[in-house]
Order: structure tokens, then sequence, then C-alpha cells
């Protein structure tokens, strides 16, 4: 459901702008640009790099965010920066010495989840390479497969999980009865999708990493066909 745009400068987030409503990225998201872009006074040919969350995700969501950012990348020919959307969520926490699970609801007691830890860092100095450690990557699973796996880790790396996502609320009694590691729950401002968040991960990608993609490269990460599409093959599965 968030829509959510920023603007990350020389290391400075200059703007951020998010909305959590029950209306579609369609109504929101270029609205949202465009006063972002005015506030700023923001020339989009001074832009370096487009960031975008690409997925999972609601399938609509996906498509208009990966739209979007196509076409000013298109526009301006300026690279892309895919970056995983638990990664993203990952970043509300930088830092942090827990375990740190993502976690969106995909309905009937399934979860896209990952999990991820930060990478100690030395007091005053930058991490060098990719500060952040991927534990499990991002995939569709059973909450209490979910559960079972954190777990594992909390005890294997004797460290605390942290909880967040919709997932985490819509499914919190389910995982109070199946994860027995010692775990807390993001607050209500650090659990959704930021996009400063994004942005900051896209540019830890790019200059760390060597992660961009050309515009028209980007695709969107779905982790699983949508209804319409399982509907259309069960039916000619039936047929055939």
């Amino acid at each position: 459901m968030p829509a959510t745009v920023a603007v990350l400068e020389d290391g400075l987030l200059t703007a951020e702008y998010t909305v959590h409503y029950q209306r579609t990225h369609s109504q929101t998201l270029l609205p949202m640009l465009e006063e972002v872009r005015t506030m700023l006074e923001l020339d989009l040919s001074s832009v370096d790099a487009v960031a975008v969350a690409g997925g999972p995700g609601s399938f609509t969501g996906l498509r208009i965010g990966s739209a979007t950012a196509k076409g000013i990348g298109l526009a301006i020919d300026r690279p892309l920066i895919n970056v995983p959307t638990l990664e993203g969520m990952a970043y509300n926490f930088y830092g942090t010495d827990r375990i740190v699970c993502p976690m969106l609801d995909a309905r009937r007691s399934q979860v896209f989840a990952g999990i991820y830890g930060f990478h100690a860092q030395d007091a005053g100095r930058e991490p060098e390479g990719d500060p952040l450690e991927v534990l499990m990557d991002q995939t569709p699973l059973d909450v209490k497969q979910l559960c079972g796996q954190l777990d594992a880790l909390a005890q294997k790396m004797g460290r605390r999980v942290l909880l967040m996502g919709d997932g985490a609320v819509v499914y919190r009694e389910l995982i109070e009865e199946n994860l027995h590691a010692d775990h807390m729950y993001a607050p209500a401002h650090l659990n959704g999708q930021k996009a400063g968040s994004v942005a900051q991960r896209g540019m830890d990608l790019a200059v760390r990493c060597g992660k961009t993609e050309s515009a028209a490269q980007h695709r969107p990460v779905y982790l699983r066909v949508s209804q319409a599409e399982r509907v259309r093959a069960q039916k000619m599965q039936e047929e055939g």
C-alpha cells in the first residue's frame, strides 16, 4: 500500500514523501514526484541514478513503480538501481546488531520474507564492500517455516530478532505461537517501506557493489505468478 518518494544528495536526504492510504499508485505516485521536484526546485537532468523498489510487492504497485522509474530513466538517460524491496525495508534499521526480518503479507498464512544482518563497523569508518549480509534471500514461505528458520539463525548467531512489515502485523499471533527466539516488532514509523531507505540501499548497491542497469533492462521481481495467471493456468489444465 505505501507510495513513497525521496531524493538523496551527497549523503543528505533532502526530501521524503510517503503516503500509506487506500489509493492506487497510479493516483498518488506522479503527483508526489512532482511535489517533491517542485519543492526542491529539482532539475531531473541533474539526477545521477533512479533507485526503485523492484519487488516483491503487489503486482499493480510494482508495475506502476517500475514503469515510472523506467520512464524517468529513459527520459534523462540515467541508470536504474533495482533495490530488492525487503532489503530496502531492512535499511530502516541500518547498522543494528539484530537479525532483521522484513515480511510482506502474501495471504493464506504466507509471507514474502527475507532475513538480513549488518556487518560490524569500526567507529568512524565507512564499511568496505556491502554492509548488508543476506542470511536468507527474499522468498515466499509459510509463517511457521519462517519462524523455524529465525529460531535456528538466532541460536547459531547469538543474536536477537527484529520483525517488521505488514506481515508481522497480520500474523503476529501466529508468530508468537511459533517463534521462540528473543524478538521485538518494529515501531509504526519504521515498520513500512521508506523511499529514503530504498535510496540509501540503492546508493550502496551502485557504489559499493556496482549493481546498476539500464532503464530498458529493468524488470520487477514478482517471486510468484499473479492470482489471475494461476486461475488461467488451472482453467487451461482442466480444459486440456
